[in-house]
């Protein structure tokens, strides 16, 4: 799911994407979930790393709120590191402002 710049909000499209994964994780019985927590090149290193992780939290909070246990929650912060659209340093791509949910056996290991 995608996020405003500078934004860790979950906005409607992206609770709506979240609502589809726990539905499906209710299929999964105790699998463990991975939030894997990205940014644009907009901004230092620094705090791309840590806009990530408030990313990954508003996730978790959904997630937790909806049910999922915390503990099967896993989440590790990329910031700029791994862009789905290459750019420049300092270039502002919508699609590279994400966090990825996966489950599933091997997930969050």
């Amino acid at each position: 799911m995608f996020f405003e710049f500078d934004s860790a909000d979950l906005t409607a499209e992206a609770t709506q994407i979240l609502n589809g994964a726990i539905t499906a994780y209710s299929n999964c019985g105790n699998a463990r979930v991975m939030l894997a927590g990205h940014t644009d090149r907009s901004g230092s290193a620094t705090y791309n790393v840590g806009l990530a992780e408030r990313r990954n939290a508003s996730v978790r909070s959904y997630m937790t709120g909806r049910g999922i246990p915390d503990a099967r929650i896993s989440s590790e912060a990329f910031g700029e590191a791994q862009p789905r659209v290459p750019t420049d340093d300092g270039v502002r791509e919508a699609q590279n402002r994400r966090v990825e949910v996966t489950y599933g056996p091997g997930s969050g290991m």
